[in-house]
């Protein structure tokens, strides 16, 4: 099966939704909850992921606590703050309006 690139923009959006469904979890899972949600269509690369957990922590949206995975690995856990909830309705508020206007001009097409 193909797998695609996450649209640019909606990263942020992925990540929020994921914790907000799942609550407490280390990038791996975070990264695998994205795939399987979206049957192996879209693939978050390491290389994107940690660099926006990172940026998220800044900015106070996610919290993260270091534990240890079932694997009896370390690992860092992420969960969302309650400035992080605000900032996943303004995504999700953001994407709607651009997916609406993107379905209005598709269809007048």
């Amino acid at each position: 099966m193909n797998r695609d690139e996450i649209p640019p923009g909606t990263l942020y959006l992925l990540i929020l939704k994921t914790l907000a469904r799942f609550g407490e979890l280390h990038g791996y899972e975070i990264a695998e909850s994205i795939q399987q949600a979206s049957d192996d269509v879209l693939q978050v690369e390491e290389g994107s992921l940690y660099p926006a957990l990172q940026r998220m922590l800044i900015k106070g949206w996610v919290t993260a606590e270091w534990g240890v995975t079932a694997g009896n690995r370390r690992a860092r856990y992420y969960q969302l703050t309650a400035s992080g909830r605000k900032q996943l309705e303004r995504e999700l508020s953001d994407f709607e309006r651009v997916m609406g206007a993107i379905a209005r001009v598709i269809q007048t097409a």
